[in-house]
């Protein structure tokens, strides 16, 4: 399996094909949407040797994290590839955005009874909000590959949704040794799967590509030329940690319970924080975004420093008050008024080119990170992770 980009362009001559003449190939000139998870077993069939076919990718997700032979690194390789091009690399970005078949088959479902329960994720309309709730309770509400394409479905439900103009994401109930049931917004991946082997490397590009984009740009489709998109809210109790700090950068407003922490714990897990080193500098500055995510800082709600990355500190028992008065004055306006201004302030903040040129460097960094023993060797001094289990 290839390692190295000139062993893949070598390949790519070998089958009289290009990056960008193999990328329109298996798109039918662009004319069809496909997105990266299905692309790259598009491109093993298509060059065999090139990437690793689904049954390869099954095989080594069976395999412990440190057991792994390094085959995902040529997956990452080619979808840098394809995202350096500029024209494809957004036509494939853009395949990211189109609401899931899983959100499409529950869609009448959703807008008949306002309600649809994925198990790992629950969604419902009430009234103007639209709430998505992520529920891993054993894993304090981390995420992985059973909650990934459950939480796309919810947040396209919700887009989708004529009647709904603000998402709310908020985390569900688990049960704590001392506190009893509680709610927790996130503690980021999960790292006894990532440890196992059972998060494989496709979930990092997948999750940025497709949902949490998706709370930063709204919906393409499924009708021609559709584009929907509303505000979102998120209610953070106990903390966010990794990957649920990195939603906070695509809301437009956070409630915090005071007390709740908000860190990204990248340094000590070794791994790339998603989206965060291009996002988090807009909301806390340069030199508290490079403490962040180099250095492992901290912020607390409640705290004056937290309020660059969280508008509301509310107590515990004032939280339901806050929540519900903050949906009527975001909604307040009209929907149009408020998307168009969202909009506007992303053309500036981060063009989908920017995040197309982004996420080709990031798919190559962050399959190095995660292949690396490093990433093994922290998980077991940080996280104890030998001693835990599946």
């Amino acid at each position: 399996m290839l390692s190295s980009r000139p062993q893949m362009l070598e390949l790519l001559h070998d089958a009289e094909l290009t990056p960008e003449s193999l990328y329109r190939e298996l798109t039918d000139d662009m004319n069809r949407s496909v997105r990266v998870e299905e692309l790259v077993y598009l491109a093993a069939d298509r060059v065999p040797g090139l990437v690793p076919t689904r049954a390869e990718i099954d095989t080594e997700l069976q395999l412990p994290l440190a057991e792994k032979t390094g085959i995902q690194l040529a997956q990452a390789l080619l979808i840098s590839e394809f995202l350096s091009l500029p024209r494809e690399g957004i036509h494939l970005c853009m395949a990211s955005l189109e609401p899931t078949q899983l959100a499409l088959d529950h869609l009448d479902e959703f807008l008949s009874i306002g309600a649809v329960d994925f198990g790992p994720v629950r969604v419902e309309r009430r009234g103007a909000a639209g709430w998505l709730e992520l529920s891993n309770p054993k894993h304090l509400n981390a995420e992985d590959e059973t909650t990934l394409p459950f939480t796309e479905a919810a947040v396209d439900l919700i887009t989708l949704d004529p009647e709904i103009q603000i998402g709310i994401f908020r985390g569900g109930l688990v049960e704590h040794p001392r506190h009893g049931s509680i709610r927790v917004f996130g503690s980021g991946i999960n790292l006894t799967h990532l440890y196992y082997g059972r998060v494989g490397f496709l979930f990092y590009i997948v999750r940025d590509l497709s949902y949490v984009n998706k709370l930063y740009r709204g919906l393409i489709g499924p009708e021609p030329d559709a584009e929907h998109e509303n505000l979102w809210m998120a209610v953070v109790e106990r903390f966010a940690v990794g990957g649920a700090c990195q939603l906070l950068h695509t809301m437009d407003h956070v409630i915090g319970v005071r007390g709740a922490r908000l860190f990204l714990p990248a340094r000590k897990e070794g791994i790339i924080p998603g989206v965060s080193p291009l996002r988090l500098p807009r909301s806390v500055g340069d030199r508290a975004a490079r403490q962040a995510i180099l250095s492992g800082r901290e912020w607390t709600v409640g705290d004056a420093d937290a309020e660059l990355l969280c508008d509301e500190a509310v107590d515990p028992d004032d939280l339901e008050d806050a929540i519900a008065a903050r949906v009527d004055a975001l909604t307040d306006p009209g929907l149009v008024s408020a998307v168009a201004n969202r909009r506007a302030m992303r053309i500036g903040a981060e063009p989908l080119d920017i995040f197309r040129q982004y996420m080709a460097e990031f798919s190559i960094a962050q399959a190095h990170c995660h292949l690396s023993p490093a990433l093994v060797k922290n998980l077991e001094m940080n996280w104890n992770a030998g001693s835990r289990r599946v």
